[in-house]
């Protein structure tokens, strides 16, 4: 006698050793015995053997017309054994038995288990939605099917279309999209990335790096809604003074402006001038939530995103030729450039030039300065300043920038929306020149000055504090900047570009027309914007230099570059292209000293993943020892 049991979910068959009352003793076909409780046994029978049960069983089940058995069924309950007996119309055999338990068995969406060989058919509602999702699997089975055969072929499926964005830049695993795609990517051996770009979804890898930016920061767009440019408080006290300020070519928020003035026995006025936005907005305006949402304008080489909009940019700027409302500190200099006295008023600044540094920097450099300036305008202005800032340096004992680092600029020529047919141009530039040490030096004081008075007044401020060996950081609290040398340095200068620079100047402007300030010491909105700030600052900074490399490797190829000098900067070999802002690793190459200069052979660019392919081809005599990685310096403007 053998007997059909039930055991880890799986159907068995043995033959019979010992019977008992409430367990059997067995032996399987393998020869292995063991003890199988009676409760599990659905059927005992004498033919045929244990071996041949199942598989006849399965062969008969494969004709059992599942839907036909549900017809069939009433709505009570049933054991299978039973059943079996009206199906074939007979006492059914053992294989027709165990075939109809199968049948049973493998089809859970008509038939509802209710114990060791007994079922219940399920309800026609149930099973119609049941068979609808069925249907609905074997369809998205069938469509994968065929968008992975086209995803092969380098054909974009239709479904793609409107959620391309999404599949690209955060896929959603439960999608029979994405799940084509994983597979599509599987069979081709290719990534995602590079095989929709087989398919034509990429329309250029600058439109890609810049989507997936958009895509995370942006997700409503870049523009703005319909505002209104805030009108320009008229009542203000008009500074008798000739602003002017030193831009690049492409600076279209003009923050600050410098003025000089004689004091005739004293030494000068200097004054610096500050855009003063907040004086057509307050915290909890339209704007101002504009502003608190992007937190900073967007650089990239060829284009920017500005956090305000540009009426509101052109309301505010210090464009020359106008009377502008300002928030200004006037510094009273000695002919030795002491700093005696300063002072800040909230005024109206007639700017007269908007200078700029493609005009300037030929005229205004250390060789023509140590040869005697020729003359221009604010040709006296700019001496006078240079020697200030000279001054401030020495008295802080930091520099405000160090020569040996440089400031490269992107040129983009042709149409962005065609990135492909653009072409680079990258040039460097020195820093530390006497232009960029005077803006950066009259920062400084700014900054640190208006810091101060905020903090001696009990005034909340967001503050950029330095530790020695730290590193820079956010903080509410009034302390030091090692890398500055100041007591205290709070951004100020900037209220046009950066959203901190923005808080910062509510809280001056109530101070000093004697208002409580807008933001507590405590504020939660203060900690929410400084906590806000920070993280959005580092992902700007982080997608300006994915694209600064990008049109790099593009630099690269325009010119056909086959090898380039590099100089070793840190360690595993991180180099430092030359002529470009390109940092690479150059894992070829020996073991390396910082300085150290190599010629580096180019063998691949992937402008998607922005990787380079690399070989070190040789070790180039000493020329110099080069700086470490600048990416940490503090940004003073």
């Amino acid at each position: 006698m053998h007997v059909l049991y039930e055991e880890d979910g799986a159907f068995r068959t043995a033959t019979i050793l010992v019977d008992n009352d409430s367990s059997l003793q067995v032996e399987t076909a393998s020869g292995k015995r063991s003890k199988i409780k009676a409760a599990n046994v659905l059927l005992r029978y004498g033919e045929p053997a244990p071996t041949l049960l199942l598989e006849q069983a399965e062969a008969l089940a494969a004709s059992i017309e599942q839907a036909f058995l549900w017809e069939c069924l009433g709505d009570g309950e049933f054991s299978f054994a039973d059943f079996a007996n009206d199906y074939f119309g007979h006492v059914a055999t053992a294989v027709e038995a165990s075939a109809l338990l199968l049948a049973l068995h493998s089809a859970p969406v008509y038939f509802h288990r209710k114990g060791k060989g007994r079922f219940r058919k399920a309800a026609a509602d149930i099973l119609q939605a049941a068979l609808a999702g069925l249907e609905k699997k074997r369809q998205q089975a069938l469509s994968i099917e065929r968008m992975v055969g086209e995803l092969k072929a380098f054909t974009l499926p239709s479904e793609f279309t409107p959620i391309l964005s999404q599949l690209l830049y955060k896929p959603d695993r439960n999608r029979s999209e994405t799940k084509a795609l994983e597979a599509a990517c599987s069979e081709s051996g290719l990534s995602a990335l590079h095989l929709l770009q087989k398919c034509g979804a990429i329309r250029s890898a600058h439109d890609y790096h810049l989507q997936r930016f958009l895509f995370e920061y942006f997700p409503r767009g870049t523009g703005f809604a319909a505002c209104v440019a805030p009108p320009v408080p008229s009542n203000l006290p008009r500074a008798d003074v000739r602003a002017f300020s030193i831009d690049d070519a492409a600076t279209t928020e003009i923050d600050d402006a410098f003025s000089l003035q004689v004091l005739p026995g004293l030494g000068w006025q200097v004054g610096i001038h500050i855009a003063a936005p907040t004086l057509g907005m307050a915290p909890g305006s339209p704007l101002d939530a504009i502003a608190r949402d992007r937190l900073s304008t967007v650089y990239l080489p060829g284009s920017k995103i500005t956090m305000f909009p540009e009426k509101v940019v052109e309301a505010f700027t210090l464009c020359a030729g106008r009377d502008c409302a300002a928030i200004s500190l006037y510094l009273t200099v000695t002919p030795e450039f002491e700093i005696t006295a300063c002072e800040s008023r909230i005024e109206i600044v007639p700017v007269v030039a908007n200078l700029r540094h493609h005009d300037l920097e030929p005229l205004f450099n250390e060789a023509s300065i140590a040869a005697g300036l020729s003359e221009f305008a604010f040709r006296d202005e700019l001496m006078t300043l240079w020697q200030l800032a000279n001054a401030c340096e020495g008295r802080r004992g930091k520099p405000s920038a160090t020569q040996t680092f440089l400031d490269y600029n992107f040129r983009i020529q042709g149409d962005l929306g065609d990135a492909d047919a653009c072409a680079v141009e990258i040039s460097a530039r020195r820093r530390g020149s006497p232009l960029d040490k005077l803006v950066s030096e009259m920062m400084i004081v700014t900054n640190s000055t208006w810091g101060g008075l905020l903090s001696s007044k009990g005034v909340t401020a967001i503050y950029r504090i330095q530790t020695p060996g730290g590193k820079v950081r956010m903080s509410t609290s009034p302390q030091a900047h090692e890398g500055l040398g100041v007591k205290q340095y709070a951004w100020s200068t900037s209220p046009l570009r950066r959203y901190v620079d923005l808080l910062n100047q509510w809280q001056l402007v109530a101070y000093l027309n004697g208002d409580t300030p807008p933001f507590a010491a405590r504020s939660d909105d203060l900690f929410a914007a400084l906590s806000d700030f920070d993280m959005t600052y580092a992902a700007y900074a982080d997608f300006q230099r994915s694209m600064e490399r990008y049109w790099c490797l593009r630099w690269l190829r325009q010119h056909e570059v086959e090898t380039i000098k590099a100089t070793i900067i840190g360690r595993e070999n991180l180099a430092r292209f030359d002529q470009l802002p390109l940092l690479q690793r150059v894992p070829s190459a020996p073991e390396l000293k910082p300085g150290q200069e190599i010629l580096v052979g180019v063998e691949s660019i992937d402008y998607l993943t922005l990787e380079l392919g690399c070989r070190y081809v040789e070790t180039l005599p000493p020329a110099g020892v080069a700086a470490a990685d600048d990416d940490q310096l503090e940004a003073i403007d």
